[in-house]
């Protein structure tokens, strides 16, 4: 994709986005690789940054969260360039027994150029998966894919 190219179309999905809990992005020079866009690495950074914006927003506590990323999916169909604003809008797909999915999309300067998927799952202190607290379906309610 060139720069200020539109993103594929269908590659992200129409979900309630005005939904989804915003979080702006801070681009560093650091960030950029040899081709002068944001080096694709850094996407799961911003991610994290975004994913704990979001737990501190929803007001889940650290030890509400103690959570492991289980599996990442990115599907990039635009780039980043310094200089833009970045918002991660982020949406709960799923709340399973010890686990939830989050859904993100990157924005560019208003235009959407990657989708995200992510497994959390919840663990002991030995790293074990345990159960979520009884709560945190009805705390992450306000932020819920609908179809």
């Amino acid at each position: 994709m060139t720069q200020g190219s539109p993103a594929a179309p269908g590659r992200i999905p129409a979900l309630n986005w005005q939904d989804a809990r915003r979080c702006t992005i801070q681009l560093r020079y650091s960030d950029l690789d040899a081709m002068g866009h944001i080096n694709n690495a850094r996407y799961a950074e911003y991610l994290e940054v975004a994913r704990m914006d979001l737990s501190a927003a929803l007001g889940i506590r650290d030890v509400d969260d103690l959570s492991v990323l289980a599996r990442l999916e990115l599907d990039y169909v635009g780039e980043l360039r310094l200089g833009q604003e970045v918002v991660i809008e982020s949406l709960v797909e799923r709340v399973g027994r010890t686990s939830w999915v989050v859904v993100s999309r990157f924005v560019a300067d208003g235009v959407p150029c990657a989708f995200a998927r992510s497994v959390q799952v919840s663990v002991d202190e030995a790293h074990a998966p345990r159960v979520l607290p009884p709560e945190f379906a009805q705390r992450v309610a306000s932020v819920r894919v609908r179809p």
